[in-house]
């Protein structure tokens, strides 16, 4: 529980109304009681906020000039944080108050767990159950390593770092600090490299060996069951501060930028490189060794096969891909096929009929 003074602060929000207000965490507009907070961040709900029943409302100053101007004696009584982005601000009170409430993971190894004599773990490490940790593996300080995950030899995790049930970690990983991954992620699988040498009379497929690794930056999320192949060669990198949805794949030798969002089921071809700031949609999928300009935003189910060099577009379709304002306009166009088509049959019959 805190005072709305104390959250304004710490957030550095400007606060409106009485600063002793005690809050007990968030809830949605229709759902929040006078303890709890809310947001607005759009305007179609300005009436939703102006009947909600939170005690607090994280909102612009646009949107604190029009509820203020509605009749209501609970509007003027109301707490208003007022935030130059409500949804970011809403995100990080959600933190604070999440904090509160999240396990305490207390330093120490599970008898279960088997932690090789070369590796480095710190006595501020959570290990619990059945982790196996390899030679050479070196852990910074708080990571916590939930049970049954395999971190294997030289892989390298970073400060603050935590790992949930059922992780593999493969070997030679560098993982940077704060990052959270999800149970049955697999980082560092082989990358799928195969050389074909058929004659007429049969062949193989030749295994090409993945001897590169996979980088991670700091503030990395990687969701559940998502998949990232260590590099042929080279390396695989995900830059900091990017966020992959559940079942994701990525390829080898792909380079995703900083601060990029990638939505489940989302699938990068090998050696594709990825922009700083890109948006993915879910399901969306791109050819290998394309190059991804910063800022692009791709809808989900969209097909990318050839390079963006633009920066800061949008593109939708599921093939072929196109400018999402140009989706847009053959949308549309196709929703008015059958009146067309129409049109089209009563000009035949007056042309044959002439």
């Amino acid at each position: 529980m805190s005072t709305a003074l104390d959250l304004a602060e710490q957030f550095q929000v400007s606060l409106v109304g009485d600063g002793s207000l005690l809050l007990e965490g968030l809830a949605p507009l229709e759902k929040a009681q006078p303890n709890q907070i809310s947001f607005l961040s759009n305007p179609l709900y300005r009436k939703t906020a102006a009947d909600s029943s939170a005690g607090a409302l994280i909102v612009s100053q646009a949107d604190l000039d029009f509820l203020q101007q509605e009749p209501g004696s609970q509007l003027q009584s109301r707490v208003y944080f007022v935030a130059k982005n409500p949804y970011a601000t809403f995100a990080r009170f959600a933190q604070s108050f999440a904090q509160l409430r999240a396990p305490v993971y207390k330093p120490g190894v599970h008898g279960s767990a088997v932690i090789d004599p070369q590796a480095m773990v710190p006595a501020s490490c959570h290990i619990g159950p059945f982790v196996h940790i390899g030679a050479g593996v070196i852990l910074g300080e708080r990571v916590v390593l939930l049970g049954n995950s395999t971190i294997a030899r030289n892989a390298k995790i970073a400060d603050d770092t935590l790992i949930y049930p059922n992780v593999s970690i493969y070997s030679d990983i560098t993982i940077g600090k704060r990052c959270i991954i999800h149970s049955g992620a697999v980082i560092g699988a082989d990358g799928f490299g195969f050389a074909p040498d058929f004659s007429a009379t049969g062949g193989e497929w030749v295994k090409i060996p993945q001897t590169g690794t996979v980088v991670i930056g700091d503030d990395v999320e990687v969701g559940a069951s998502t998949t990232i192949d260590r590099g042929a060669m080279s390396n695989t990198i995900i830059g900091s501060g990017t966020k992959i949805d559940n079942q994701v794949q990525i390829a080898h030798n792909v380079i995703i930028g900083s601060c990029c969002v990638i939505a489940g089921c989302a699938a990068i071809s090998g050696s594709t490189k990825i922009g700083h700031f890109c948006i993915i949609g879910g399901a969306a999928n791109f050819a290998g060794h394309l190059t991804i300009a910063d800022r692009t935003t791709v809808s989900g189910n969209t097909s990318i096969i050839r390079s963006i060099t633009e920066p800061g577009q949008h593109f939708t379709g599921v093939y072929p891909s196109m400018l999402h304002s140009a989706w847009e306009k053959n949308a549309a166009i196709l929703r008015g096929l059958d009146k067309i088509r129409q049109r089209l049959r009563l000009l035949d019959k007056r042309n044959s009929a002439e």
